[in-house]
């Protein structure tokens, strides 16, 4: 393949990648606006952001699957018209049902979208330059998500929340071109569904998502319907293992891939990784916008500057990586990710937007020098035909870690919260000259009702912030875990590593 077919292959794979990854968090933002013209409750709408993230998580370990009886640019194209299908019948809907019922199904063809672009770009480029195409494709999958809810606030204020879905159409037509032409297919392969293994994990996966998203409304084990979903999580679970374990023939996927100690090692990093960066992004927004009362356009502007050092730090990582230890390069990121987040976890409410935005630059400088490593080490030591296959397990790991972090972070928030108001709340009395001296500027007492709301204000504003920085001292916690996992990782430069592997295939 000549140099100009690569760059059209990765414009092409890159194309599609920022489109399926924006689209997880571009809608975030625009869900009140929903709400209202579907005429959906606040409980209602988050079926919204649900029912993808529970169809593409299903249909993500099926992509060896789809890529060897379809052959993977066909699988590709596919998924592509199917994505930007869906996109557009979710920009029309009238009702929620529709809105649910073509979003279930914009999951199921967006599934394959980023496994399929990564094992794309591991199959074209040569063993040495794959840290550079992870560096490449990697800051398709950072700058997507943080970007979505900067592009969606934009969208919806200027235009309508219906444009957060017809943006995929350009870019979708775009990248269903250039696949057509330049992605080079694969040989197609006879293998049979395993369709009860399908089902195990269906049940295993759905039951988790519905724990992560409704457990924190439902008061977690308290709730006999989230007991319910635990058993069905670990029965699901037990039985596609028993199931996989016990099949000769016809796998939904190799479980002999998990083998492979730094495939393994890597994933769970990955999702541990997962956790501490969709957990910042979903505190981030809500503590600008609701606490310190910035504006959506400024909230995004205050976010942007991570996603662009994100991406200065991967490309400077693709560079180095074929030179410096992976496991040294990820040490680094987890170390500053960890010292961004922890400094997020010192906020007050009197900073200034220097203060808000300087550890954020910190977390993406991190962030940016994971994910490239990470993701060319995973990769590293498998042989290229299970490439796909990995590539779909490796994004669930991904997804999985996210749902997990987001539902923790936003236990974690909530709980705090509710004790500093309890604990704030305490000293808060009639007769403490602190409450009287508090509304005294204001010429109020503070048993007046007046001046008793404007306590009440104060009390629910520093116990909103207590539980913010507990939020950022949970993720930053996360980000340190990372640290004794990535001694499980192999040594050595990856490209030497890489290479070596090559040699002994």
């Amino acid at each position: 393949m000549t140099g100009y077919q690569r760059l059209l292959v990765t414009i092409a794979v890159m194309a599609t990648t920022v489109m399926q990854v924006l689209d997880t968090t571009i809608v975030n933002v625009a869900l009140p606006h929903m709400e209202g013209q579907l005429a959906a409750t606040p409980d209602q709408i988050t079926w919204v952001l649900t029912s993808y993230l529970v169809a593409s998580a299903i249909f993500m370990p099926l992509t060896g699957f789809f890529s060897d009886r379809l052959g993977r640019r066909r699988y590709l194209l596919v998924s592509i018209f199917g994505f930007v299908l869906f996109s557009a019948l979710c920009g029309v809907s009238q009702s929620l049902d529709q809105i649910v019922l073509f979003r279930l199904l914009q999951g199921v063809f967006g599934a394959a979208l980023v496994p399929l672009s990564q094992a794309i770009m591991v199959s074209i480029y040569p063993v040495e330059e794959r840290g550079r195409a992870m560096a490449i494709w990697g800051i398709g999958v950072m700058i997507g998500p943080i970007l979505g809810p900067t592009l969606g606030g934009y969208l919806t204020e200027v235009l309508s929340w219906r444009w957060t879905f017809f943006i995929n159409l350009p870019v979708g037509i775009l990248s269903f071109m250039l696949a057509m032409t330049a992605v080079p297919d694969t040989p197609t392969q006879n293998r049979h569904m395993d369709w009860w293994g399908l089902l195990y994990l269906s049940v295993s996966i759905a039951a988790t998502q519905y724990l992560l998203d409704r457990g924190n409304a439902y008061g977690w084990l308290g709730s006999s319907r989230i007991q319910i979903a635990l058993v069905l999580i670990i029965a699901g679970l037990l039985a596609f293992l028993v199931h996989s374990f016990s099949q000769h023939r016809a796998r939904l996927f190799d479980l002999r891939i998990f083998r492979d100690r730094n495939f393994t090692v890597a994933s769970l990093l990955l999702a541990v990784f997962g956790l501490g960066m969709y957990g910042s992004m979903v505190m981030q927004p809500l503590l600008l916008e609701e606490l310190l009362h910035y504006p959506t356009l400024t909230t995004g502007l205050v976010m942007a500057p991570r996603g662009v050092v994100s991406a200065i730090s991967m490309m400077v990582v693709g560079r180095l990586i074929t030179r410096m230890s992976g496991r040294v390069l990820i040490t680094i990121g987890v170390i500053l990710s960890a010292l961004g987040t922890w400094a997020m976890g010192t906020y007050d409410l009197h900073i200034d937007t220097w203060a808000a935005i300087w550890p954020i630059l910190v977390q993406g400088a991190g962030l940016g020098m994971i994910y490239v490593p990470l993701s060319t080490i995973a990769f590293s030591t498998l042989p290229k035909e299970a490439a796909a296959e990995a590539a779909g397990l490796f994004s669930l790991m991904r997804t999985i870690g996210s749902s997990i972090g987001i539902s923790l972070v936003t236990t974690i928030f909530i709980r705090h919260g509710q004790m500093a108001w309890n604990l704030l709340g305490g000293d808060i009395t009639a007769y403490n000259p602190a409450a009287h001296a508090y509304v005294a500027p204001l010429k109020l007492a503070a048993r007046s009702p007046l001046g008793a709301s404007i306590l009440a204000g104060a009390l629910q504003r520093h116990s909103q912030m207590v539980a913010f920085d507990a939020a950022f001292v949970f993720i930053t916690a996360s980000f340190a875990l990372m640290l004794p996992l990535i001694l499980l990782l192999s040594g050595g430069r990856v490209g030497l590593a890489a290479s070596q592997q090559v040699v002994a295939d």
